[in-house]
């Protein structure tokens, strides 16, 4: 009875029959919360200054190196065509490059400031990417255009309201299509950043109807479709089980927020993200106890599983999601 019903359940998600497997791909004492995808591996970053790739196809293809013996913290990662970047949560902040071909890795900048907190680091092309730290104790957060690690300049950014921050939970408060820039934070605040890399001196701001208030409260990750339909999820990292004006999209590229599936959600998120090839109307979410997923544009969400401890995800391809988190990463295959 069990299977049938939940044959039916993935039959309504999807709207056809489909088949559903999850496997385990790694498993190490580790908590990964940023991953990419390259080469046909999964690559993560993560606690004790672990760095490594697993094969999608061999298992047994997989290697995992030490940055640092500082046993650092990563919950970045980021790639361009040459390299992967991460940045350690916490002070000192050490920037590392690592060659994709050789895995050879170097620190290209640091960061001492007692403040530094960095809980994002997105690069779209060699030359166009933005790492995010927390504000110091002024209100202003550090935004970092990146060039291939040559040429680090502070931008002009906007100062935050006491109490505003981000959520280094996925590596996801940063969404960026094209030339169009979306950063999200949470705490006293949740709003929405916005800029164009055509003149990133100019900075809009968004009020948004999410959960805010305290620390653990706000937006934990974004998505942008395109340039107008996004979504965010996140909630209260205490409570998660609340599940309360935690979901929201947007249909102007960020101005306004329309609050989705309140009290009818599986609760906390941590990352989400469009499945492609669906024009935006299907979007999976993870927590730390769930999977969930949307075929309907984020307007209705049902719990595929109730796996728990993942934090990140990915998709590999329309019918290949990886997800991570402590000790694993796994594999949801849809065929």
């Amino acid at each position: 009875m069990k299977k049938l019903s939940f044959l039916l359940l993935l039959i309504s998600i999807f709207g056809y029959a489909q088949k559903f497997k999850m496997d385990t791909l790694l498993t190490d004492k580790i908590s990964i919360r940023a991953i990419q995808l390259w080469d046909g591996k999964v690559w993560y970053s993560g606690t004790d200054s672990k760095f490594g790739f697993i094969n999608l196809k061999d298992r047994s293809d997989k290697k995992q190196v030490i940055l640092s013996e500082k046993k650092l913290q990563f919950r970045t990662l980021a790639q361009d065509e040459t390299d992967f970047y991460m940045i350690n949560i916490e002070s000192p902040a050490y920037f590392f490059k690592v060659d994709k071909k050789t895995l050879k890795s170097e620190i290209f900048h640091t960061d001492s400031a007692k403040t530094a907190f960095y809980d994002s680091f997105v690069i779209q092309s060699k030359n166009l990417g933005i790492s995010i730290s927390d504000p110091n104790e002024d209100g202003f957060p550090k935004y970092f255009n990146f060039n291939n690690s040559k040429n680090y300049e502070v931008l002009n950014y906007p100062k935050y309201d006491k109490g505003e921050a981000h959520f280094a939970a996925s590596n996801t408060n940063i969404a960026m299509n094209k030339s169009m820039v979306w950063i999200a934070t949470g705490g006293k605040k949740a709003r929405i950043f916005k800029f164009n890399w055509s003149n990133p001196y100019v900075w809009e701001v968004f009020e948004t109807p999410f959960i805010q208030g305290t620390s653990s409260q706000g937006i934990y990750s974004i998505d942008f479709h395109d340039k107008n339909f996004g979504i965010a999820v996140g909630g209260d990292y205490t409570k998660q089980a609340d599940n309360i004006n935690n979901i929201a999209t947007t249909n102007d590229g960020g101005k306004t927020w329309q609050i989705q599936a309140s009290g009818q959600n599986a609760g906390y998120m941590t990352c989400v993200k469009f499945r492609p090839k669906t024009k935006g109307r299907e979007i999976v979410a993870v927590g730390d106890q769930h999977i969930s997923f949307s075929s309907d544009y984020g307007k209705t969400w049902v719990k595929i599983s109730d796996e728990k401890n993942l934090y990140a995800c990915e998709w590999a391809d329309k019918n290949t999601l990886i997800l991570a988190g402590k000790d694993k990463i796994v594999r949801l295959s849809f065929q």
